[in-house]
């Protein structure tokens, strides 16, 4: 049956495959595809695991007491049923022998399958049976869990699997970052998730890989089976799933046409950008992890703007990296990038990016109402003066190899920024004491909270330079959590009170000869490239899969030509009115003149 979903755009193209549904399930599952020459032991696992489930419920039944209640006992009946139904071990081990996946993934992906056909079936006794495969699953998923490997990420389709000649497509509920990295050089064509909104970690991420994506999409995880044909148009935010032939078609030749663009624009790879009106423009790359640094070079851009440490800290069993493995992590990327700058931004936790070690600090907090204003980036660091004493090092370490610059995520408070100053002081002389190598680094300040937007000549004095957050200056101006799709539609970069905020912290840093560049999502999106032109903006960060849309649109733009526009929307009697027709002029369109104010 061929029916459609939607949700929120959140990165543009075609992706066709087969769903893969990643596990709702209570327990945390690992998801990672296995090479074909270990199937066989994934088989065996998941038979080991079997058994030893059998022999613990046969255990717990010989040891019932005698005035134990009939129901208990006839429920551990069931179970063993269950567990001695070949049709689930069978069926569990096809995933493994035709998709490659580990025994765990395989396990919940059958589970999935049979939960939709419990849910299906009219009788309510047979409805209910649906718990009692559940209880089994997840008695397995333990057993597997006590004796299963560490998780280990396999970066490409298992050589050999003819099933895996079709893309694929993940389905869930929400991926969190973590789980992101996981995913990050797999096989999958295209994501969608039920919740998140267009600035979410997901969407981030799935920008980043340049891959379809659509989030927000509801029940999407409930409503997609385990290998329905899938399309996720990521430009309308449309989901299909088992669509007709003709759709079909169509689909695949906007892939096609998609592909013959992005080759086109390759070729502006080692093209300087440059305005028509002759103004320079640097195209720095956003980046989370030290092999990102090659896509980076191979776009063309001029230096990494926002390296995310972040992502080494994720997926760590509660292990954080120590100052040789962060400083070997900096070093690869300040060589991979053959004397670029490289701007790296301290870790930046918390919130919608949680890790799995949390300190005394965190408990306390992990419950807290509005984790988005909670204990993060700067704030949690500064309450982990060790640890982030340890990464400030690195960084300094690292700059021993190339032009490097410290970036400091979330700043409010001059006392923050003081703290953050002395914390790395300590560090360099500590490095001199350890006679360890190191060069003077420029110091920055993200600017993503409005009262440090407010406050910019405080921080100018202190800062080296400064760096735009705009997906979080927006989600903190406008009161709007990016990664809830209920208010999704109330996120908006367009708004009067954003577009201030961003041309004053622009003008200010200019006019007191600081260096001033934006690294959130606006900077690669390519409705705004001429308005933060026109702003007096000279330098874009971004993922390194829109620098060439982007450099296109600045080799063809007038860097002032909305800057009237600009003036007077901010000078108008209706801002709204203003920034709409701004707006507009951006897009190509025109809307009758603006009245100044009196």
């Amino acid at each position: 049956m061929s029916f459609q979903l939607f949700g929120l755009p959140v990165s543009r193209g075609v992706a066709i495959g087969r769903a893969v549904l990643v596990s709702s399930s209570r327990i945390d599952v690992a998801h990672y595809f296995v090479p074909v020459a270990d199937v066989g032991h994934e088989i065996g696992r998941l038979r080991d695991a079997r058994n030893a489930v059998v022999d613990e419920l046969t255990a717990l039944q010989a040891d019932l007491p005698d005035d134990a209640p009939a129901e208990l006992s006839a429920l551990l009946d069931v179970h063993l049923m269950l567990l001695n139904d070949e049709s689930l071990e069978l069926a569990t081990k096809q995933w493994i022998e035709d998709r490659c996946y580990n025994a765990e993934w395989a396990l919940s992906a059958q589970f999935e399958v049979l939960a939709r056909q419990f849910d299906d079936m009219e009788d309510d006794y047979l409805r209910e049976r649906k718990a009692d495969v559940e209880q089994v699953v997840e008695r397995l998923l333990r057993a597997m869990a006590r004796g299963s490997p560490a998780l280990i990420d396999v970066a490409a389709k298992p050589a050999g699997a003819d099933a895996h000649n079709e893309p694929l497509v993940l389905v869930a509920n929400d991926i969190a970052p973590a789980d992101m990295l996981h995913f990050k050089r797999t096989v999958f064509a295209g994501f969608v998730t039920d919740v998140g909104g267009t600035t979410s970690h997901t969407a981030i991420v799935a920008r980043s890989l340049d891959i379809p994506a659509v989030v927000g999409a509801r029940e999407g995880s409930r409503v997609i089976r385990q290998d329905d044909l899938v399309v996720i148009d990521g430009d309308a935010g449309l989901v299909i799933v088992n669509p007709s032939d003709i759709v079909l078609e169509e689909y695949r030749f906007r892939q096609r046409q998609r592909d013959v663009e992005r080759q086109r624009l390759s070729r502006l790879r080692n093209t300087p950008a440059v305005t028509l009106d002759g103004e320079p423009v640097e195209m720095l790359a956003n980046i989370e992890l030290p092999g990102d640094a090659a896509a980076a070079v191979a776009a063309g851009a001029v230096g990494v703007g926002l390296y995310r440490s972040e992502f080494l800290f994720m997926n760590r069993a509660g292990e954080l990296p120590g100052e040789d493995e962060q400083f070997e992590a900096y070093r690869a990327v300040v060589q991979a990038m053959n004397g670029m700058p490289v701007t790296i931004r301290t870790v930046d936790v918390g919130a919608d990016k949680p890790l799995d070690r949390m300190s005394i600090n965190e408990l306390r907090h992990e419950h807290a109402l509005n984790p988005a204003l909670g204990l993060r980036a700067i704030r949690w660091s500064l309450s982990e003066p060790a640890m982030f004493r340890q990464q400030i090092r690195a960084i300094l370490r690292a700059s021993a190899f190339g032009k490097v610059k410290l970036l400091v995520p979330m700043l409010a408070h001059v006392g923050e920024a003081k703290q953050t100053l002395e914390a790395i002081a300590r560090a360099k002389q500590q490095l001199i004491d350890a006679g360890k190598p190191f060069t003077d680094v420029e110091v920055g300040a993200m600017i993503e909270v409005p009262a440090a937007a407010l406050v910019l000549p405080s921080l100018l004095k202190l800062f080296d330079f400064v760096s735009l957050g705009t997906n979080d200056l927006i989600q903190y101006t406008l009161a709007i959590d990016r990664g809830d799709e209920s208010v999704a539609h109330l996120y908006d970069p367009w708004h009067p009170a954003v577009l201030q905020l961003i041309e004053s912290v622009i003008r200010q840093a200019r006019k007191a000869g600081k260096a001033v560049s934006v690294c959130g999502e606006m900077a690669g999106d390519a409705a705004f490239t001429e308005v933060l032109l026109a702003m007096g903006l000279r330098s874009f960060s971004m993922h390194p899969s829109q620098i060439a849309s982007v450099k296109q649109i600045i080799l063809r733009a007038n860097s002032k030509r909305l800057l009237p526009l600009i003036e007077g929307a901010f000078r108008s009697d209706d801002v709204w009115v203003g920034c709409d027709r701004l707006r507009a002029a951006a897009a190509g369109r025109a809307l009758p003149e603006l009245q100044p104010a009196s």
